[in-house]
């Protein structure tokens, strides 16, 4: 994902209400309508929060006569689920390394319990 593309699409998540959107259009279509009536905002600001979200090209509007259906645009979710799987897989193995890290030292203190003939208390 190009870095540009990457600004974009984080600086339109950086807003909840963005993102609430978001999480309503992963549930299916929906209309600006639709779209607004949870938020106490009015709809010109839905529709500059729908702007910014379809510049990241997070949604993608529809045409239908009147009917201007909104619906998420999966690919780019793909791309940053992509982008994010490399520190992931750092995070996973830095937790992996402290799990061994402190089942050693646990090992080591059962061994120094024992030893000082020690009941290990529950």
């Amino acid at each position: 994902m190009h870095a540009d593309r990457l600004s974009a699409t984080f600086s339109a998540l950086a807003d909840p209400t963005r993102r609430a959107i978001l999480a309503r259009l992963a549930l299916g279509e929906a209309t600006v309508t639709e779209l607004s009536e949870p938020f106490d905002i009015s709809g010109p600001a839905i529709s500059k929060h729908l702007k910014v979200l379809e510049r990241a090209e997070l949604i993608v509007r529809g045409r239908d006569a009147q009917y201007r259906p909104c619906r998420i645009e999966a690919a780019t979710l793909k791309s940053i689920d992509e982008w994010l799987e490399q520190y992931r897989r750092f995070w996973e193995e830095r937790f992996d390394r402290l799990e061994d890290y402190l089942r050693e030292l646990q090992g080591k203190k059962e061994k120094k319990d024992k030893g000082h003939g020690r009941k290990r208390s529950k």
